[in-house]
This record gives structure tokens, sequence and C-alpha cells, in this order.
């Protein structure tokens, strides 16, 4: 379990609504974000340009690689072996596709280098050829780094509370610590719902903002630039963003026709669907976990909120070829601007500022996977610190 945090003050003593905190031995970090930056060391927040093009390279050899592999699946086997084989490209292709949508994550955050023309560029291809829309989401996604951890400012993995996901008060709730549903302990149909949701949450983000903020009845979408997401000056880099997916989307039809529909859908689609699958699972649990509580606004900040995100191991291979968005992404929470190639080694030296308020789960994923989505249903409708509960 996550351990307690020390602040500087007791719980005890604050006038804010702590209960759930003090109940679950939980005590809110006190430091400053100047502490966290001078503890790393000033050659890690550097960016260079053809280190990070280098990285882009090396994902296009592996891409490369595995689509000539994969042309011979067809010659060698057939049946199950076949079935398994186009299986295992899938796989092996999303994780040299999901390092490169890492590299045009870090565009976004201009930490790919410190040219804004060659960091949107960068970002603006190859986020189109994964069919995201670069600008839309680089501007959605800044407002989950500035509320991280609020309880209802931050806009994607959020908490739904008590009353959104149709529960009566809480003092009228007989099933006050779950389950809610004879569901809920089946783990058939557990399993079947996070499937859908790790299969199908991103696209469904992008297209209609779901698992996103859908408060108001307009049509919100990455795709519309009179979404309430986007200010007046972004309505043209939005339709770009639309355009340069839209001119992807042309590209996979010529290919169908030239190809055959056969060939881009074992080429492309069936790893396109495999990192939707590993993008969702692995930012959902870099913010999901019954032990990590939200902060409401009279608690939160930006660093107390920050440090809250979770580091994961993938293990020492995925890490790498991913380039370790999962297993130092509290380190990019704090300094987002940090390029990815510096962020195992600042990690090392903030760790030693923030203590007991650094968490590394080492729980094994599809074990942390059921257990966050069976037991993060919801959160009560007040307190400063709010955990999830089912």
């Amino acid at each position: 379990m996550i351990k307690s945090i020390s602040p500087k003050t007791k719980l005890s003593e604050s006038p804010n609504d702590l209960t759930e905190a003090i109940a679950k031995g939980w005590e809110i970090p006190d430091f400053t974000i100047k502490e966290i930056r001078d503890a790393i060391p000033a050659h890690c927040f550097e960016r260079n340009t053809f280190r990070s093009l280098s990285y882009v390279l090396h994902d296009l050899c592996f891409i490369a690689l595995w689509g000539y592999c994969a042309t011979w699946i067809d010659v060698v086997s057939s049946g199950f072996t076949w079935a398994a084989l186009w299986a295992t490209y899938g796989v092996l292709q999303s994780i040299a596709g999901s390092a490169l949508w890492v590299l045009a994550h870090e565009c976004g955050h201009r930490a790919f280098s410190p040219s804004i023309l060659i960091n949107d560029t960068v970002g603006m291809i190859i986020h189109s050829s994964l069919l995201v829309p670069y600008h839309s989401w680089k501007y959605t996604h800044g407002k989950h780094h500035k509320s991280i951890g609020h309880l209802t400012k931050d806009k994607i993995h959020y908490p739904k509370q008590r009353s959104a996901v149709g529960l009566p008060p809480r003092e009228l709730d007989e099933e006050a610590d779950g389950p809610h549903s004879i569901f809920e302990d089946s783990p058939i149909v557990a399993t079947f719902d996070l499937l859908m949701f790790l299969f199908f949450a991103w696209p469904t983000y992008l297209l209609f903002n779901l698992s996103g903020d859908t408060t108001t009845k307009r049509w919100v979408s990455h795709f519309n630039p009179n979404s309430y997401m986007f200010r007046k000056h972004q309505f043209w880099k939005v339709v770009q963003s639309a355009a340069g997916v839209g001119a992807m989307i042309g590209a996979l039809i010529v290919a169908g026709q030239i190809f055959g529909s056969t060939v881009v859908f074992k080429y492309y689609l069936i790893p396109y669907i495999c990192v939707n699958f590993s993008i969702t699972m692995i930012t959902y649990l870099q913010h999901t976990s019954p032990y990590m509580p939200r902060y409401d606004t009279d608690v939160w900040n930006f660093q107390r909120g920050a440090a809250l995100t979770i580091d994961r191991s993938y293990g020492v291979i995925i890490d790498h070829l991913s380039h370790h968005i999962a297993d130092t992404h509290v380190m990019h929470h704090f300094v987002s601007t940090m390029p990815h190639y510096h962020c195992v080694e600042a990690t090392k030296h903030v760790k030693k500022v923030l203590g007991k308020h650094y968490y590394h789960d080492p729980t094994p994923i599809l074990k942390a996977l059921y257990e966050n989505w069976t037991q993060c249903k919801f959160v009560e409708e007040e307190g400063s610190v709010r955990f999830y509960k089912r």
C-alpha cells in the first residue's frame, strides 16, 4: 500500500474537511516546486534536437523491421500459427508505435526541441500518422498537466462523484463499502468492461470527449474547433489537426485500393488498435489507484497534484523502448518540458527530495489493472481529500 506523507503541519490542525485523509492515515505534503527543480542537475533541462530526432529514427527502424518480418507471416504459416504471428506482430509494432506516440507527446510539451517550429512539425507528422489531432490534443493535454490531481478540474481519468454513478447519499447507502451491484464481483463482467474501456476509451475521448468532461450538451470533440475546450485563437490549429488526421485516413484508403483492405488492416489497423490499448492502459495506471486520493481546491496546488502521479515499470526492455513514459511519469508532471532521456537521472535526484511523497507501484501490471478497475468506481460528494471507493 501507499505510505502516508509527512507534512510540516498536522492534518488535525487543518480547518479543511480531511475526514477521509485522517481515516486512511494520509498526510498532505508541504514542499515547493522550487525545491524540486533545485534538486535536478542543470543539464537535465537541456533539449537536444538531433538527439531527439535520433529516437524518431530508432523507432522508425523498429517499425520497418517488424513490418518486414510480417511480410513472411502469410508465406510460412497458416491456421492458429498464422493468427498468433499476426497478433504478435500487432503487439510488437504497437510498442514501436507507442514509442513514436510518446515522442509526439514530447513535441506538444516542447520537450523534443528548443524550436517551436520543429516541435510542432515533428509532432504534427507523427501524431497525424497515428490518427491523433496534434494541436487539439496538445491544448487539452496541457490543461490536464495544469490541473493534475485536482478533484474536478483535471479532465482526464478524473473520478466520478457518488451522485454521478447513480448511488444514493452516503448516509442512505446500505452498501456504503460496496459492492453496489451483483455484477461488480463477477470477474467475467469486470474483465469485459475493462477491455471495452482499454480498446475504445482513447478514440471515443478524441471524438466525443468521453472519459473527459461531457457536462455540456454541445458536441465536444478534439475535431470540433468550436468546442468549449478551445480558445478562439486556436481555431485554425484545431482545423489543421483535423486535416492532418483526414489526410492520413485518405492515405489509408488509397493504400487499401492499391494493396487491398486486408493488407491495410493487418499492417496498420491491428497495431493501431494495440497502440490505443497501450496508451489508455498506461495513462489510466499513472493516475488511478485506490490508495491515491484527489485533492479539492482548498488543499490542491500544482506540486501536491503532481505528487499524486504514479510511476510503474513495465520491465527494463519495454521501459527503454517506450522512452520511460511510465516509470518516470512523476518527473514528467513536475517538469513537462524535460526530454525523456534525462528523466531517469532526474527522477533519482527528485526522489531524495520527495521521500515518502514519491510513489512507485511495483504491483504487476495486469493485477493493478484489474484491482484499480474494480475498486476505483467513485468518490464521495464532500471532503478536501477524497479516495476512490467501489
